[in-house]
């Protein structure tokens, strides 16, 4: 068994320390809000500009807006815990936080905080184009103002009527939200990833005794 001098403890467990988790915990929770909040305006306006024209598809639409929501449900959960694993100095001033266990929340916090960000500005992209195909699909409204600008395209019927095998208004409008949907659960899954890492990296700690 090997015995520390007092110089060396105080080496590993500074006072500075605790700011290493700190900042740890104000990456979590900060970085996941920002990104949960850009998720939230892109999409929102997206629900709000197409409500006007097919207000019945808001309701359906709204699953980005919850699915912004929930990354900042994540940082949340990072930053509580790792708020809670950060030790109080003695009254005396003795220290018993570590820099290891502060650099290890500190990167637990960047990695729930950072993958947020990153699912958030995906849920909101994909919301904000997703959501304006289908409810453009909705109002039969058409991207080309002249028959110049739509060349190239294919033309696919509004209703039922047409015949054939081609995709009516209804089933289009399903296959978009189907595709935007599987878009925006792997969106979501990345900042999954960050907070399992998170977890598990939050584990490692050292105690100066």
């Amino acid at each position: 068994m090997v015995d520390f001098a007092p110089e060396q403890e105080v080496a590993q467990c500074p006072s500075y320390a605790a700011a290493l988790g700190y900042i740890g915990v104000a990456s979590a929770v900060c970085l996941s809000n920002w990104g949960s909040a850009i998720g939230t305006w892109k999409s929102g306006l997206s629900i709000v500009h197409t409500g006007i024209k097919h207000p019945a598809s808001v309701m359906k639409n709204v699953i980005p807006i919850v699915m912004a929501g929930v990354i900042g449900i994540y940082g949340l959960i990072v930053g509580v815990i790792l708020a809670q694993s950060i030790n109080t100095p003695t009254n005396d001033r003795y220290n018993s936080y570590s820099t290891y266990t502060g650099l290890a929340h500190l990167c637990a916090g960047l990695c729930t905080g950072i993958s947020g960000l990153a699912a958030g500005l995906c849920i909101g992209i994909v919301g904000d184009y997703g959501i304006r195909a289908v409810g453009y699909r909705a109002s039969a409204i058409t991207l080309f103002p002249n028959d110049k600008e739509a060349a190239g395209y294919s033309t696919i019927p509004d209703n039922d009527d047409a015949g054939g095998d081609d995709v009516s208004g209804s089933d289009d409008q399903n296959k978009l939200f189907v595709g935007m949907l599987i878009m925006l659960i792997f969106s979501e899954a990345l900042a999954l990833y960050g907070m399992i890492v998170a977890l598990i990296v939050s584990q490692h700690s050292y105690s100066c005794q």
